[in-house]
């Protein structure tokens, strides 16, 4: 009967300690598992390519990302905001902040990167 008290108190301590803590995710960026029958929808897969005007709000030359306030992107079905792209150090080197720029982006799924930027007079 000790026995049972026991295994009873160090159950429930346990179950006191798991809660609260988030499941762990898998270090690495494969999905493991199985995917079952979860449908892809082409336009979360495919690449959209668009163009755009704006304004550079920020740049993050050591994420590689470049935060820009544009106007709506109707190939991508994006209404205006100010969003940050990722951007390859030939863009996050020469932009500036509050530059008037057109821009061409690459589309997928809802995150973009600009892969080209021309600045406006």
């Amino acid at each position: 009967m000790h026995y049972l008290r026991l295994s009873f108190a160090l159950g429930l301590t346990a179950l006191a300690a798991a809660c609260g803590q988030k499941a762990e995710t898998p270090a690495s960026s494969e999905m493991t598992g199985s995917m079952g029958n979860m449908a892809m929808t082409p336009a979360a897969t495919t690449p959209i390519l668009a163009k755009g005007h704006g304004t550079v709000t920020a740049i993050d030359k050591g994420a590689g990302t470049i935060t820009l306030a544009h106007d709506p992107i109707p190939e991508a079905k994006w209404p205006a905001m100010t969003m940050a792209f990722k951007a390859a150090p030939t863009i996050t080197d020469t932009a500036q902040v509050g530059e008037k720029v057109d821009f061409d982006l690459r589309v997928v799924g809802n995150t973009g990167e600009v892969t080209a930027l021309t600045r406006q007079p």
